[in-house]
C-alpha cells in the first residue's frame, strides 16, 4: 500500500498573491489545492484569487474559471460568478458538487 503523499509546503518568501499566482501559471488548481500548496486558509485563498483577478486583468491576461460541476446530474454552473463552490445543484438538488478550479490563461 502507498501512503497519500501531502504536498510539502513551500516557503513563504513571496506575498500570498504572488505564491498563487506562482501555483496558477499553466494549470488548474482549486481553492483547497491552493490552499495546500501555499499554507493559506482556503477563505483567505478565494479572497486573494478576487483581488488577483483585477492584477491580471490589468496585465492583459486573466483568471480563468473552470466551472463546479455536479457529479450526478452532469451540470455545469458555468455562469456562476462567485469563487466558491455551490451547496446544491439546481436541478437534482445534489449537494455531490466539484469545486471551481483557477488557471491563468
Amino acid at each position: 500500500m502507498s501512503a497519500k503523499q501531502e504536498p510539502i509546503p513551500k516557503e513563504r518568501a513571496d506575498t500570498p498573491r504572488a505564491a498563487i499566482r506562482a501555483e496558477l501559471e499553466g494549470r488548474a488548481m482549486t481553492a483547497r489545492e491552493l490552499s495546500a500548496r501555499t499554507s493559506l486558509k482556503e477563505k483567505d485563498v478565494v479572497e486573494h484569487l478576487e483581488h488577483l483577478e483585477k492584477s491580471v486583468r490589468r496585465e492583459g491576461k486573466r483568471l480563468v474559471i473552470e466551472p463546479a460541476k455536479c457529479l450526478a446530474c452532469g451540470f455545469s454552473f458555468d455562469k456562476r460568478a462567485r469563487f466558491t463552490a455551490p451547496g446544491s445543484c439546481p436541478e437534482c438538488r445534489s449537494e455531490r458538487i466539484t469545486p471551481p478550479a483557477f488557471r491563468i490563461g
